[in-house]
Formats: structure tokens, sequence, C-alpha cells
């Protein structure tokens, strides 16, 4: 696994403090990005937050994932929980250390006490003595939030005083992509009330036993969900369903509980749970196995391999605004792109972290996180062994065929149903389930004009 190291430095640690106006949760940042530049501690929010026992306990919650893994937990994770003002709203995002579950927190103006909100992105420092603090907050008190330094100290800062150094994993980033595209493919499969939500959470295992392993579904029914051994019609598949223990600390604040996911087709899939709060929503995204991170996934290699896709990238992301809601038909409208380059486009940025996925407002959000597309390209073993293939003459087309030699074996590749099949090792095992083949994104390549030089060697 390819790690970097990024340097998180703080002005100061993060902490709840109390004074005669009341109490201040003060969440400091870290080098981040805002419409007028990059800044070391940028200030995003000054304000009162409407609900907030539940915001400490939501903000508790992705910094659980943050410092989780739910899957091989002998190696400890931690990463600073990530902040993007847009505007109208925070969003707090974390991903496990295992790369399986994806949280964010979503305090919406109506949280937030009516106050506006700053546009950009950065780290914020959530140590142990902060956790402990926010724990212990309760009842309905005034808290006064800030996120970043206060407003005297952002001209007078001397320099940090707190500094992490966090190894970055390449599938961290990966995932995040990953995530944000497999999220646009949800609807909205069911819904419960805060009474069946409780009663369903609570009934779910919190440990990862053997009967936990395999996949897991549940149908609606009536108004609850109830499990069942099958994939069947209007099913939501639930893997591990042990990675949903973050909710316990929002549980009995949920106003009711929404589930996302794809169409059932048989196979394990990734799901989206949503605990709607009082002007916050906590959303946890799952990949198909708790065994398997969403970092392969393979869901942007198609985006990654389109011949248009760098330059509409750079297109569209001259268009985004730190907006929390971006849609594919407006950017398009804007551009002169179709809706379909666009949303390549978009794939693509997300590579960079760039953009997220709302699942709540069906819409796409602007972010920046501290990556480059290009390094994703370079470490994503798939996408670089198809370029290859590609440019190096290994592709022979035949009509609907195509034939494609690797080292001194040849494998063919057919068109069905716009899907591309191969009978490689990879296409067998998981039928387009992680995306395509190196081989099918080598046609799809050489069918979009990478250059062809000869036939099969």
């Amino acid at each position: 696994m390819t790690r970097s190291v990024q340097a998180l430095a703080y002005a100061r640690p993060s902490a709840v403090e109390s004074s005669q106006a009341g109490r201040l949760l003060g969440l400091e940042t870290s080098g981040g990005l805002t419409p007028r530049c990059a800044e070391p501690h940028p200030r995003f929010f000054s304000g009162f937050l409407t609900s907030p026992s539940i915001a400490a306990r939501g903000l508790l919650a992705v910094a659980d994932v943050a410092s989780a893994r739910y899957y091989q937990r002998t190696l400890p994770a931690s990463l600073d929980p990530v902040v993007t003002g847009n505007g109208d709203r925070l969003r707090f995002e974390s991903f496990s250390g295992c790369c399986g579950v994806y949280a964010r927190l979503d305090v919406l103006r109506e949280g937030l006490d009516g106050a506006e909100t700053g546009h950009g992105t950065t780290n914020v420092d959530v140590n142990n003595p902060l956790r402990e603090a926010l724990s212990r907050i309760s009842g309905d008190d005034p808290l006064h939030m800030r996120v970043g330094p206060e407003e005297l100290a952002v001209t007078t800062l001397d320099g940090p005083v707190v500094e992490k150094k966090v190894p970055l994993p390449d599938r961290w980033l990966r995932g995040f992509a990953e995530a944000q595209v497999v999220s646009a493919g949800f609807d909205l499969r069911a819904e419960l009330s805060a009474a069946e939500a409780v009663r369903f959470l609570r009934s779910l295992p919190r440990t990862s036993g053997n009967a936990s392993r395999g996949a897991r579904w549940v149908i609606p029914a009536g108004k609850t969900l109830r499990p069942t051994t099958r994939p069947v019609a209007g099913a939501v598949c639930l893997p591990g369903p042990e990675r949903l223990v973050a909710f316990q600390r929002v549980l009995r604040h949920a106003t009711s509980l929404r589930v996302y996911g794809p169409v059932a087709d048989g196979a394990a899939t990734a799901s989206a749970w949503e605990a709607v709060l009082p002007g916050m929503r906590l959303t946890l995204t799952l990949s198909p196995e708790a065994s398997r991170g969403f970092s392969g996934e393979g869901g942007v290699l198609e985006a990654l391999a389109t011949a248009d896709a760098a330059a509409d990238a750079e297109l569209v992301s001259l268009l985004l605004a730190w907006e929390p809601r971006i849609e594919p038909a407006d950017l398009a409208e804007q551009s002169g792109l179709t809706v379909e380059r666009v949303r390549a486009a978009l794939t693509r940025l997300g590579t960079a972290g760039r953009v997220g996925y709302d699942l709540a407002d069906a819409a796409y959000f602007h972010r920046e996180l501290p990556y480059d597309a290009h390094r994703v390209e370079r470490h994503n073993p798939r996408l670089v062994a198809a370029r290859d293939l590609a440019g190096s003459g290994a592709v022979a087309l035949d009509g609907d065929v195509a034939v494609v030699s690797s080292g001194e074996r040849r494998y063919q590749v057919r068109e069905k149903d716009g899907m591309l099949g191969c009978t490689c090792q990879w296409w067998i095992d998981y039928r387009g389930r992680r995306g395509p083949c190196k081989h099918a994104l080598a046609v799809r390549m050489v069918r979009r004009g990478a250059p062809v030089t000869g036939g099969v060697r």
C-alpha cells in the first residue's frame, strides 16, 4: 500500500471551554483551501448550534469512524475528520482505516442557528481530551462553535504549536472517489420512523461474528425492515451490519432512518444509511463486504479511461464554486458539454477529492482535499496496465469482438448490453461488479481513439 505523510499543523488543540457567556467548542483547522487561496488556518464558522448535544454526538460518530478499523483490527487508524463549508452548511467527513466505511455529518442551516458559513475545506483537530469533553455535553445549554481560529487571532498567529504527521494511504483517496461514484447510483429504498429505526438498529450485531461475515439482506415490510436470506426484489444489502455501530451515538435523537442502495442483482453491494437528526444528517456508507474496502471497486475506471475526461475535468473545475448542490445539467449548460461528459468529469474530479455526493439532495457537492488526480492514476494498476496494452498494439478489433494479447495469453472481449465481458479470470470472478478488467479498459481506449499498431502479437 503506497503511503505519503501529511503534516497537520494546528495553532492549538481543539477544546470545549467555559466562560461567562457559556460554553465554546473551538475546532482548530489545518492547511485548507478557500475561494481566496490556500490558508494555514482557515476560518469557516462562528455561531451557535441549535442542538448542541446532538451535534456533539454526531461529530463523535464521525471521529469514531476515522479511528476505527472494522476489518483486520490489529493496526490502529487515526485521521482527523475533514470539514467543508458550503455557504449554508458544514460537512464533516471521515473514512475508516480499513477503507470500508465512509461517514459524513451534514450540519444544515437550521442546525447552525441561522449563522452563515464560509467556503472551503480543511482538517479539524479531534483529540482525546476533546472527545471526552464532547461526550459530556448534554441538554440544550447554549453552545457556541467556531471552526477555525478566533477572529482576533487570525492575523496574529505566530505559528503552529500542535503538529500531527498522518500517513495517508492512496487507497483512502480512492475510497473517497469510489464512495462518490457508487452513491450516485443509489436510490431511496426505505424510510423508517424514529421508533422503528431504534428497534431495527438495536437488533443488529455489534461484533463481527461468523453470522455477520457474509452478505445480509433486508427488505421493506410495512413500516420496518425484515431480514431475508437472499436478494429478492426490493431488497437492500446490509454488509457487515456491525459497521453501523457509530449510529449508537445519535440513535435516540434520530427522527427517521433512510436506506439507500442499488437495485438488487444477486451480488453483495454497497449501501448507505442516513440518520435524520434535528438540523443535521449522519450518513454511513458501507462497502459491499466488511473485508472489501471501497478503494478496489473500480467504479472510476471507465471515466478515467475516456480521452476527454482530463480536459473536461479542467473545464468543469473552473465552474465549481463551493456549491452545496452541483447539478450536472446546469454544468452541461454552462460548459457546453453533454451531461454524460460532465458526469465523467465529476468522477475524475472525485479522484482528486474535489467532489462528493449527497444522497439526501441527490446532488454532487464541491470540496477540496490535498490530493491530485494524477497520483490516483499512477497507483491504479488496472488503469496503468490498460494504457500499456492500448498503446503497445496489444488490442485487435474485429467488429463487436476484440482480442487482447497480454504476455503469452490472448483474451476475447465482447460487448453485451453496453458492458464489455472478457475471458480473463478477473471477469470470471467478478462479472463487472468491481469495475472493468484491464483488457476491457484497453478495448474501450482503443475504440475511443488510442493508437493500434497492427493486429494481435
